[in-house]
């Protein structure tokens, strides 16, 4: 792989996918762009294609909770894993071939219901496994774990989940229960991956807390925190301590664009907070920052498909990233970064590693944020798991005539 984070497809001439019901396609993909398979940091396929059941009046993450909470008992097993099924294919579709997601595990509302979405994540993945590669974070309790609980989160580790998530930011004792999940990984010897002041009050601030805990147990490169919405809500002096602070610590990090934009400053008039994280300063610190999809059509965002050319366009927007350094940026944050923060160790389209990538039809890298192209060749380790491709057809022979001609002469894809 290119130090650009993508390679250009030459001498390559033409391949051939067949589709399950055994129809051979012939695909060109002469020039076109090629990128390691994308890798989306922090997804709820469990939620995902909820909104039908579950609905949110005021937009509000609160209310997003309090609903999602409310129902939950109501899911069975089976829906719960055809969600997790249909929300991680519809990420593969569009290149995404690594997937870590975090886990309802609505403990208060008894083991049984809790447990209901740790077998369902449990089956899907062992469903997908080969095509798509998924990792397992149960979102523990907040404020005042019991001693019940507590040995409810150490049988779903027992069955095989992959790390230790939560939001204790949430809590009304957040110190506490960071304190917790940071014995209950360190048990187990798992990464740990906290939802983290995802609020727009600058005193919910839960980062530092962890921070110094990660640095005090020795967990340096093993702790990611996403959200970081309070961040942008503190001073300069604050934010820079926090920030490097972080960066000693070695935490990996996760912004949301798509989802904070839409439920932050929720109560807010005129100059509307965009809820984004202090994303460039992140960056500039050395931060290992990913951008990643989050909730997909449930109560906590009504839109999103598992996109991620799409979730880093959005990116753009929310932090002004748009020169052609800032493009070279927002590929690795689909790509190297969030693999980092999944510590993948065979990463990346280079000799002896998995063939897990796909392929663009973009001429440039710039084109992948401007046409956001709908042609995409993916493949996982021994062969072609899906294809998508423009079809565009104009009304006359000189309306085909002009595209082609201007096509040629700015090197646009051609649809």
């Amino acid at each position: 792989m290119s130090g650009e984070g993508f390679q250009k497809l030459e001498n390559l001439g033409q391949d051939t996918f067949r589709s399950s019901g055994g129809r051979e396609q012939r695909m060109d993909l002469e020039g076109k762009v090629l990128l390691p398979g994308l890798v989306d940091a922090h997804m709820h396929l469990d939620k995902a294609f909820s909104l039908p059941q579950v609905g949110n009046v005021s937009g509000t993450l609160l209310e997003a909770i309090q609903n999602y909470k409310a129902k939950s008992p109501s899911f069975t097993q089976e829906e719960i894993k055809r969600r997790i099924i249909k929300s991680a294919l519809s990420a593969l579709s569009y290149g995404t071939t690594r997937i870590r997601t975090h886990l309802d595990f609505n403990l208060k509302a008894g083991k049984e219901v809790a447990f209901r979405t740790i077998y369902a994540a449990l089956e899907a993945r062992e469903m997908l496994r080969g095509k798509v590669d998924i990792q397992l974070f149960p979102m523990i309790p907040f404020t005042g774990i019991t001693e019940l609980e507590l040995d409810a989160a150490e049988e779903a580790i027992r069955l095989g989940v992959d790390g230790v998530g939560g939001a204790p930011h949430l809590s009304e004792t957040p110190r506490e229960d960071i304190d917790g999940i940071f014995r209950l990984a360190l048990k187990y010897d798992l990464p740990v991956d906290l939802h983290t002041d995802e609020s727009d009050d600058p005193e919910v601030h839960t980062v530092s807390y962890i921070a110094e805990q990660t640095i005090r147990h020795g967990y340096q490169g093993r702790v990611t925190v996403d959200h970081l919405c309070a961040l942008s809500a503190l001073s300069q002096e604050r934010a820079d301590r926090a920030i490097a602070l972080m960066a000693e610590a070695n935490l990996g990090a996760v912004t949301l664009p798509a989802v904070n934009l839409y439920l932050q400053g929720r109560g807010a008039r005129g100059l509307v907070r965009r809820g984004a994280t202090r994303i460039r300063e992140l960056l500039d610190a050395g931060i290992r920052l990913a951008t990643a999809s989050d909730n997909i059509q449930d109560p906590f965002h009504p839109f999103g498909r598992g996109d991620l050319l799409q979730i880093a366009l959005i990116t753009a927007y929310s932090a002004h990233l748009g020169s052609a350094a800032d493009q070279h940026t927002l590929l690795r944050m689909i790509t190297e970064h969030p693999a980092s923060v999944l510590g993948l160790t065979d990463y990346g389209v280079e000799a002896g590693r998995p063939m897990d990538f796909v392929i663009a039809d973009a001429l440039t890298l710039e084109q992948l944020f401007t046409e956001q192209p709908v042609g995409r060749w993916v493949h996982k380790k021994d062969g072609w798991v899906h294809i998508a491709q423009q079809n565009s057809l104009w009304g006359s022979a000189a309306l085909d005539d002009l595209w082609e001609g201007v096509v040629r002469l700015d090197g646009f894809a051609s649809v």
